[in-house]
């Protein structure tokens, strides 16, 4: 690959001007204070203007970006030629099938499969994923749960891209689709009859708030067994990975309340571990004649107990394991004779395996300074065998069964990486950045192994830091085409995230989410301070609650950047925020505040991004959306694009992107995914005056 670093970006010369969206001031007054919007009128879906102008601004960015289609087409092949197009998941075996995906070369989804026996039997589509999605522009795959005898499969799926999923019923001995349909579907459970069908449904602010039982084939209207009427709480249902018992979960941002059923008493009685309780969260699996919970009821971080099934209320919790104040306790897996915890420690993932008999502990070990560590398919629950996925940032995607009692991990698959990928030729490392507070913020980076840091190396920086949710340190082929033109690729690990546990998602959100901000600068100063990068070399990106800190840091200092991708960003917050009637809106009150609170409003105010926006000069920009997203509307971007047009004052590219057929995720087919890359890849790149 070359790269010439003085090659200049295509002229944008004899170009149509940028679209200019027209102003219909709609006035609002929120606690005092008078606020104009000047482009509210975007929101309307159904209007054919708003259509119309987000397919202008798609030709403006497809005009501006016409003379990079060739290095388009080429970086697409490039990524292409490194993926095995057609390849074969690690088979899971589950009641006495084996379980996988597989894909075809040409093929954009995959195809779910199964054996009965043994690897050897013959082959049975479950479900083409193709298939469903002749004549439809978007596919996704929501649930896919089999019935405990094999006969019959729960799933659900959308054809638009707004996370509205219908539930089917396939009867796999015969390849029948069962008149079952049940729209807006959310979770789904079956009972062990394998007849009675669990599963919760949305109200029109897409909060799962209702639970209903039907029996498969069975006339007659579904029954109503729980309704949710609080709009902080969202409901879930699944099983006990015994299958002993089927969950309801009424979870809050921060509340959690569990109910329990035998699951071969489909109409028996609910119970309740532990009644709701402000800030209380907690989750459930069971093994024998207990149950196991992981709590937060004696710190941030969680803790483990027990509690017997005959009465699990919480003055019958007994401690397993306590809280730490340095170890997040994130999760569990329970199998008949071990349990793992799933933890994170230093702001690393850790896996840790106890002996149910023996009670002796170990942790997994893995090689390098940065990676993610995460359960796999684990169906079995009498197994020795726990499967996990380990990956970093030079080491592709990879399963490992790992057997408890010998402690001893063996390599299923690692995903391949054509074209002679060499792992030994990138670097790798966990550095750390001190915030303006003092805090230490980690930073996950790699590149390619003797980089000099002279700070003349293009760099690709992202970040997140939100929900609690640590960034995945994973591998992608895809970034080869960068770091083998000279990038570095680095990872910024800030507060609002979940990297150190709980107290570091608490220091990003509500009342002190401009942290999240602030650490993202300080990585990036940190990051040019020590050569790998300069500030007319430095791109950063993000997505979603991560498109939100974009905007953030554009606004608070625009100069330290020079490119800026910014995909389905949360960018209006108070707006939004105002709005209970959106998806999401009220749940996450308790993630960014309240702006009807006055005390929420006030502190949004400072770092909002389209309220911040103003006149003055802005990096180049990229920004991405989906016209059926529903995680972040469309026109928070679009919004925010027609604002920063009228206001910024440099000459700087600003494109909006819209993919009028899908949803929060973008293109649903793997080879339409690889070209929305090479399109984000040749923006950056050539922005950067690398053309080739």
């Amino acid at each position: 690959m070359k790269t010439d670093a003085l090659a200049q970006p295509p002229l944008e010369t004899a170009l149509p001007h940028p679209p200019v969206a027209r102003k219909v001031p709609k006035v609002d007054v929120i606690h005092g204070d008078r606020r104009v919007d000047d482009y509210h009128w975007l929101r309307n879906k159904a209007d054919p203007e708003v259509a119309a102008y987000l397919e202008a601004e798609n030709a403006y960015s497809d005009a501006v970006m016409r003379p990079t289609g060739p290095f388009q087409e080429r970086l697409y092949k490039e990524m292409l030629a490194l993926i095995q197009e057609t390849d074969l998941s690690v088979p899971y075996r589950d009641a006495g099938y084996f379980y996988y995906s597989r894909t075809e070369e040409g093929k954009q989804y995959p195809i779910l499969c199964r054996k009965k026996g043994s690897l050897e039997a013959p082959e049975e589509v479950t479900l083409d994923l193709n298939a469903l999605a002749e004549g439809h522009k978007f596919l996704s795959l929501g649930a896919y749960v089999v019935s405990d005898d094999g006969a019959l499969l729960a799933y659900s799926t959308d054809l638009t891209g707004f996370r509205e999923y219908t539930l089917h019923v396939k009867d796999l001995r015969t390849g029948e689709i069962l008149p079952e349909r049940i729209e807006k579907a959310g979770s789904v459970s079956w009972a062990a009859d394998g007849r009675t069908l669990f599963y919760t449904v949305e109200d029109a602010a897409k909060r799962p708030y209702r639970l209903y039982r039907h029996v498969v084939g069975a006339a007659g209207p579904h029954a109503l067994v729980y309704e949710e009427a609080d709009e902080l709480f969202r409901v879930f249902a699944g099983r006990s990975h015994s299958r002993v018992f089927v969950f309801l979960v009424a979870a809050s941002h921060t509340t959690t309340e569990v109910r329990y059923l035998p699951s071969d008493q489909p109409e028996g009685v609910w119970k309740t571990i532990a009644a709701r309780a402000h800030e209380h969260e907690y989750d459930v699996e069971h093994h024998s004649d207990r149950f196991l919970i992981r709590t937060n009821d004696q710190g941030r971080n969680f803790r483990l107990v027990r509690a017997p099934v005959e009465d699990p209320r919480r003055e019958n919790w007994k401690e397993m394991v306590p809280h730490r104040a340095d170890v997040m306790l994130e999760g569990l897996e329970v199998f008949r004779e071990h349990y793992v915890l799933l933890e994170r420690a230093q702001g690393l993932p850790r896996l840790s395996v106890t002996s149910l008999h023996s009670k002796a502990t170990h942790h997994i070990a893995f090689p390098e300074p940065a990676y993610s560590a995460s359960p796999g398919a684990n169906a079995e629950f009498d197994t020795r065998v726990f499967r996990y996925t380990y990956q970093s940032l030079v080491t592709p995607s990879s399963v490992f069964d790992y057997d408890m009692e010998e402690r001893e991990s063996t390599l299923l698959k690692e995903q391949p990486v054509l074209g002679g990928y060499d792992r030994s030729q990138y670097h790798s490392e966990r550095l750390l950045a001190t915030a303006p507070n003092g805090v230490k913020v980690p930073i996950s980076i790699v590149c390619r192994k003797g980089l000099t840091r002279d700070g003349a190396h293009p760099m690709l920086l992202t970040g997140y830091g939100a929900y609690g949710f640590p960034f995945p340190v994973s591998f992608s082929s895809n970034r080869l085409s960068l770091l083998d033109r000279g990038f570095v690729f680095a990872i910024a690990h800030v507060r609002g995230g979940g990297e150190l546990g709980k107290p570091w998602h608490d220091d990003g959100r509500m009342m002190k989410k401009r942290n999240t901000f602030t650490d993202f600068i300080a990585v990036a100063e940190h990051l040019m301070g020590e050569g790998f990068t300069s500030r007319d070399r430095l791109v950063v990106d993000g997505g979603s609650a991560g498109g939100l800190l974009m905007g953030a840091v554009a606004n608070m200092r625009p100069p330290l950047f020079k490119v800026i991708v910014s995909k389905v960003p949360f960018v209006d917050v108070i707006n939004t925020m105002l709005d209970a009637s959106l998806p999401l809106t009220a749940g996450e009150w308790e993630e960014w505040g309240n702006p009807h609170v006055k005390e929420h409003y006030e502190y949004m105010k400072t770092y909002c991004p389209y309220t911040n926006l103003e006149a003055k000069a802005y990096p180049v920009m990229l920004v991405k959306t989906s016209f059926h997203d529903s995680q972040v509307m469309y026109w928070e971007p679009a919004k925010y694009v027609a604002k920063l047009r009228a206001l910024k004052t440099d000459d700087n590219v600003l494109l909006l992107k819209t993919n009028m057929e899908a949803g929060h995720g973008g293109a649903s087919g793997r080879y339409d995914y690889l070209r929305e890359v090479a399109f984000d890849y040749a923006f950056i790149l050539t922005r950067l005056g690398i053309s080739s």
